[in-house]
């Protein structure tokens, strides 16, 4: 059995979930800030993926599916995510070019930008592990 795992794969999402759930940082973030995003990928090997971040209350979820309740929702294409994980694209220059579409309240989004810190630390622990094919 193999311990890499595809990228917004079902494992890939239960892999980060598991690990967003039991990281005290997140928890800790989630105390100062509330915010739902779902994101949805298009194009994939898997077809369209839909996966959430969910903070608040001191509780961080992640997970397949739309987030509830949802602030912002992001959309982008397989290729876009890809090269946003792997460094190769600016999140940032993504959105000003209109590679990432994003709805929502998009002011909620930039006051929660720890969250994506955070959330960035705990990526790390399965970076190393992630295929993007």
């Amino acid at each position: 059995m193999s311990n890499e795992l595809r990228y917004l794969s079902l494992d890939w999402i239960s892999a980060l979930s598991a690990a967003v759930e039991s990281s005290d940082h997140m928890r800790e973030i989630a105390q100062q800030h509330s915010l739902g995003v779902t994101q949805v990928v298009s194009d994939g090997p898997e077809g369209d993926v839909t996966y959430h971040l969910v903070v608040g209350d001191g509780s961080a979820s992640f997970g397949a599916g739309p987030a509830d309740p949802e602030d912002v929702k992001m959309q982008q294409s397989w290729q876009t995510a890809v090269d946003v994980a792997t460094g190769e694209l600016n999140a940032q220059e993504a959105f000003i070019n209109g590679h990432i579409l994003l709805f929502g309240d998009q002011q909620k989004l930039l006051e929660s930008q720890p969250v994506f810190g955070a959330l960035d630390a705990v990526f790390s622990t399965v970076r190393d592990r992630t295929t993007y094919a």
